[in-house]
């Protein structure tokens, strides 16, 4: 049996159909539903159960252990205001299941993000040394949350026997449309490029970046999974691990993909940056992958041209845009 928490969200779903088209359908989904449209992202997924987050620590107390853990659920707003939501979402749940794991020899790969590195000031190394990990300063709630667990995780003498922390960049893909503003730029940007709608990408406001030329690393969501499903077939591997692709592109190369997706042209135009984001806005972010290339992993990635033409044609135009 896997355990998959957060699997009626956005990497979650999509690692659930990777494990369908595995052959594995014995798996056990954490999640709640709310009353927005995610239950459409497992709608065409097999699986033994459906358990909400609050029945977790029930459910994990009836396990003598299980195949895998993988953990995506948190609160991944990087607006979120309240701690104490956040801390029992994002570090309490994580620390819960670590122990369970941990006495159940049970392997666990979890949800971290590229949020942790704050402005990216000491770069993007996925460092997890102590004096690394102390170093790090991120810039929202959210961020600090998954940094804490890291710095908790890594401290541990008592671990499970495999653990992979993953520092997600900036990840799109299908079965993301129940974000709302979280959404990446593609979903939120595609049907207003083909109805020839101009795109309103931010002003630079540092003379070494153009319009529209601050960099993201931009990775696409089957990537994510692929690297997550590969980790469990590796039990030798442990870590805190960078996921990107290690290339940064621009937001106006982003919205030219769409555009070529689409085969129409992108339009484009450039706003003001608001005040209020102005200071703690980030002009580049690229992963520094060395760490799981020497793990031993060495499939390709998708180009950014690549994985936003694969979600645009088989998801974002057809009738039903889910995975």
């Amino acid at each position: 049996m896997i355990i998959v928490t957060g699997a009626t969200g956005f990497i979650g779903s999509n690692i659930v159909a990777d494990l369908n088209a595995a052959g594995r359908s014995d798996i056990v989904l954490v999640d709640d539903l709310g009353t927005a449209a995610k239950w459409k992202n497992i709608a065409k997924r097999r699986f033994q159960d459906v358990v909400l987050p609050s029945e977790l620590e029930s459910l994990l107390s009836k396990l003598s252990g299980a195949d895998l853990v993988y953990h995506m659920g948190a609160n991944s707003s990087t607006t979120a205001t309240d701690g104490d939501a956040i801390l029992l979402t994002n570090f309490r749940a994580s620390k819960i299941l670590w122990e369970w794991c941990t006495l159940t020899r049970t392997p666990l790969i979890y949800a971290s993000s590229a949020a942790t590195y704050g402005d990216g000031a000491l770069g993007f190394e996925d460092d997890q040394s102590p004096d690394a990990l102390d170093a790090l300063r991120p810039l929202n709630l959210y961020g600090w949350s998954k940094h804490a667990f890291d710095k908790w995780a890594a401290a541990q003498a008592s671990r499970p026997p495999q653990w992979c922390g993953m520092k997600f960049f900036n990840v799109y893909g299908p079965n993301e449309n129940h974000k709302g503003n979280m959404r990446s730029l593609v979903c939120k940007n595609t049907a207003a490029v083909a109805a020839g709608q101009s795109i309103g990408l931010f002003k630079s406001h540092r003379s070494d970046y153009a319009d529209g030329q601050q960099l993201r690393d931009f990775v696409y969501v089957k990537d994510c999974t692929r690297v997550m499903l590969w980790l469990a077939g590796r039990p030798q591997v442990s870590g805190i691990f960078n996921l990107g692709t290690g290339l940064a592109r621009s937001f106006v190369d982003l919205i030219n993909a769409i555009g070529a997706a689409l085969r129409t042209p992108a339009k484009i135009n450039f706003i003001d940056m608001p005040e209020s984001i102005r200071a703690n806005y980030q002009y580049f972010t690229q992963a520094e992958m060395r760490k799981l290339l020497h793990a031993g992993y060495t499939l390709p990635f998708h180009t950014l041209e690549e994985g936003v033409s694969d979600y645009v044609q088989e998801y974002l135009v057809k009738p039903d845009i889910y995975r």
